[in-house]
């Protein structure tokens, strides 16, 4: 299995790359599990959220969290796009992708995955708020940590 990674401004197209996982894998999975973390308006105070990141460093860190995903189960296939730029309420930020034979491990393995994407990928969010003003750097949330913690 070779994991595939992109950290792309452009919006992806979660059944497009259900499809194309689908369609590599030829009949050997038995289950693909989908994650997709959408940008939320924060009851109507955010325009967008701004996202940078480390380019060279982000994609090594996904790729080391990607391979362990598949050393710890038996996976066939495993997707993971992250956004970075402005995006807006209602946009994907991440999509992510885990096939096995059976339900358990591609269940197991994309929680596994968002849990540690959302903890050790270097991206930063800035607020852009609805009544124009920026706001700052989002921080780190402490139940994230909690999360990721429990691998």
């Amino acid at each position: 299995m070779t994991p595939r990674l992109s950290i792309q401004p452009e919006p992806f197209d979660v059944a497009a790359e259900i499809a194309a996982l689908t369609a590599e894998l030829g009949g050997r999975a038995g289950a693909i599990v989908s994650f997709t973390g959408l940008c939320r308006d924060e009851d109507g105070r955010l325009a967008a959220l701004e996202l940078e990141h480390y380019p060279g460093m982000a994609e090594a860190e996904i790729g080391r969290v990607l391979d362990e995903a598949a050393k710890r189960w038996p996976l066939q296939g495993a997707v993971a796009i992250h956004r970075h730029g402005l995006i807006r309420p209602g946009e994907g930020i991440v999509l992510v992708l885990a096939a096995s034979a059976h339900r358990s491990a591609a269940f197991e393995a994309a929680s596994f995955l968002m849990d540690y994407l959302k903890t050790r990928a270097p991206f930063w969010k800035r607020e852009h708020r609805a009544d124009g003003t920026l706001g700052g750097w989002v921080e780190a949330m402490e139940h994230d940590a909690a999360a990721a913690a429990r691998w």
